[in-house]
């Protein structure tokens, strides 16, 4: 009896298909690199090492937020509550220091307990509950959120502020708080260097121990982790832990750049956290979520953001280019990838 087999569908000549697989592995670097010479010969104060730093600064909340977010989508979900837990470290920070008139320390030690607790809660939903994801976070988000506002009684805290029973608050952010994003080491700011220092620990976390390489596999089928003896539901309420800790510390950073409990603020890390995270998948052609990816996405927003700001285009155009980024990031992550896996 002969046996036909059924043909492979033809994708294209393998020429085509060598080419595809180059755009879907280097196409995000040429493109963030194409931007950076674009911006660097048309403005050419784009080219001095403080702008470069300067960038790296601007992005390093959203970034660090994003590997938060990054751990999550690696197990198959995403948290939605990471801006929101920034800004709630934000108001706790301002809180311990300028009305409970704490130390740096004390403040930085409340903020990441709140951060944990709030990973926890994260978790339980999750795990426990059996919420989906998104909805268990979104949810988180908007509790959080108005947590905030409550806590804070709806009005930023600020040094010498009047407190409702008519008091003036005793104090006031130390110089230790605000240098972990106003100081420097060797000329490179600390929240560079908090950023670059979580991007490797992480990296090491997901890429080179069991822990990450279970969380992946939990991300591809957590039916089969569970069948070769993974206790999943702790490792993914691990992933939403770390990534509320990880927004904590982004918060911490955040309040360190402006200096006040600033009610508004972290609301717009989410999307930034997120589409560094998504941005990221892209790198190299993985189509998967990844440390490094993240960690350039974030850099790729932050030049494309610092390039327009310097450029003088109006701040409201940012968001349709950053936009329009992603898309071309995702295009290239999925659909290619998908067509040289056919």
């Amino acid at each position: 009896m002969t046996v036909i087999e059924e043909a492979a569908p033809v994708t294209g000549t393998p020429r085509v298909r060598r080419a595809g697989d180059l755009v879907v592995k280097y196409g995000f670097l040429v493109v963030t690199a194409g931007l950076f010479a674009y911006f660097s010969i048309s403005e050419p104060t784009f080219r001095s090492g403080s702008t470069l730093l300067d960038v790296l600064r601007y992005v390093s909340v959203a970034a660090i937020l994003g590997l938060g977010v990054t751990l999550t989508m690696a197990v198959g979900g995403l948290d939605m509550s990471v801006g929101a837990v920034a800004g709630l470290a934000v108001s706790v920070a301002a809180q311990t220091m300028v009305v409970h008139n704490q130390i740096g320390v004390i403040a930085v030690l409340a903020v990441l307990g709140v951060g944990a607790l709030a990973g926890l809660v994260n978790a339980v939903l999750v795990v426990l509950l059996r919420v989906p994801d998104m909805l268990a976070t979104l949810g988180t988000m908007f509790a959080i959120s108005g947590l905030k506002l409550v806590m804070v009684d709806g009005q930023s805290i600020s040094p010498g502020m009047t407190l409702p029973d008519g008091s003036t608050a005793p104090g006031k952010f130390t110089s230790g708080f605000l240098s972990i994003d106003r100081g420097s080491v060797l000329g490179v700011p600390n929240s560079v260097l908090i950023f670059a220092v979580l991007t490797l620990a992480a990296w090491v976390f997901l890429a080179r121990t069991r822990w990450g390489r279970v969380l992946y596999a939990i991300g591809a089928n957590r039916e089969a982790a569970r069948l070769a003896g993974v206790r999943v539901g702790r490792y993914r309420g691990l992933a939403y832990v770390l990534s509320a800790l990880l927004a904590a510390t982004g918060g911490l950073i955040l309040a360190a750049r402006i200096g006040q409990g600033d009610v508004s603020a972290g609301n717009s890390q989410l999307l930034e956290a997120v589409a560094v995270a998504l941005v990221g998948t892209s790198v190299l052609g993985r189509g998967r979520p990844n440390v490094w990816g993240t960690a350039l996405g974030a850099v790729l927003i932050g030049i494309v953001s610092s390039g327009l700001t310097i450029a003088g285009l109006p701040y409201y155009t940012q968001d349709v280019v950053e936009g329009v980024v992603l898309i071309l990031a995702l295009v290239c992550s999925f659909t290619l990838s998908e067509g040289r896996r056919s």
